[in-house]
């Protein structure tokens, strides 16, 4: 087979297929694995710093829920989860990287219910380049347009059905910016596939941990740093019109971090530069990765 190039991932590069790690050329899945044919199946993204994980156990547990609430039964516990990542990051060719993993209800005839009797999951990982935010990123911000979430309403489980998502994002890079910030019924709900945040008279703003949304493994962390740097938090419903006369929005994400979106459907957000708060957090987020 040719040898190829995708951001840094060749034909020779080692993944992980139940329970045996291969070259990536040799990696095979059924067509009729449940994953390719309904996109029946949980994944997980963790980053690593230097090879090592951070926030392994956090990732590990959203992982395990998510597989619990569409009734996806591995048997591993969550040592088998955390080991099988670290060890995917610690070997990985490059020091900043990160792990994906995704998990199938497995290989069954095409039906809609689920096997019975249940088949044997499908479980994948492989590590790619971690590519972090750049200087100017991180000093100028990002820009974001408005865009309406017509996602299905279990957003809380990170499924690999992602179309929904994959269209907003596509919206984004269609029109020249890095993210969307969607709304649901005139409420604010998430990016396309990150976190975002609101700042209103110095407090910083979340949305609701609940269905609408997937709760990121930042977002605890994030609640934490405001508290440890003296900024007010307040996890509520947002409104559009709370978001377009925002002071700042921050954005999170495993592989983007916390980064400041300064333009917001073609118009500044507060002074159009990363603000005050986002400046606490960043700083914060900094210090943590270098306790590493």
């Amino acid at each position: 087979m040719t040898d190829f190039l995708i951001q840094g991932i060749t034909q020779d590069s080692t993944v992980y297929l139940n329970g045996e790690y291969l070259p990536l050329s040799e990696a095979k899945i059924s067509v009729l694995d449940r994953g390719f044919i309904f996109g029946d199946g949980i994944y997980e993204v963790v980053p690593g710093y230097n090879r090592k994980p951070f926030r392994l156990k956090e990732h590990v547990a959203r992982l395990m829920r998510s597989l619990d609430k569409i009734g996806i039964q591995t048997g591993k516990d969550a040592a088998f989860w955390e080991n099988l990542m670290r060890s995917m990051i610690e070997q990985s060719p490059w020091e900043d990287n990160y792990v994906y993993l995704q998990v199938t209800r497995g290989v069954a005839k095409r039906d809609h219910p689920f096997p019975n009797p249940p088949v044997t999951p499908t479980i994948f990982a492989m590590t790619s380049p971690f590519k972090r935010l750049t200087e100017q990123e991180r000093t100028v911000g990002i820009k974001a347009l408005s865009f309406l979430d017509e996602r299905w309403l279990h957003c809380d489980v990170k499924s690999i059905s992602l179309l929904g998502n994959v269209l907003a994002k596509q919206y984004a890079v269609a029109n020249g910016v890095q993210d969307v910030i969607q709304f649901r019924d005139g409420l604010m709900t998430e990016g396309a596939s990150a976190n975002i945040w609101v700042v209103k008279n110095g407090t910083l703003l979340a949305p609701k941990r609940d269905n609408r949304i997937l709760e990121g493994v930042r977002y605890s962390l994030l609640e934490d740093l405001a508290k440890k740097t003296g900024v007010p938090f307040e996890e509520r419903d947002i409104t559009k019109e709370e978001v377009d006369t925002a002071e700042e929005l921050l954005l999170t994400a495993a592989m983007r971090e916390v980064v400041a979106i300064t333009t917001y459907d073609h118009k500044p957000v507060g002074a159009g530069v990363p603000g005050p708060v986002f400046k606490k957090l960043r700083q914060a987020y900094d210090e943590v990765l270098a306790a590493l």
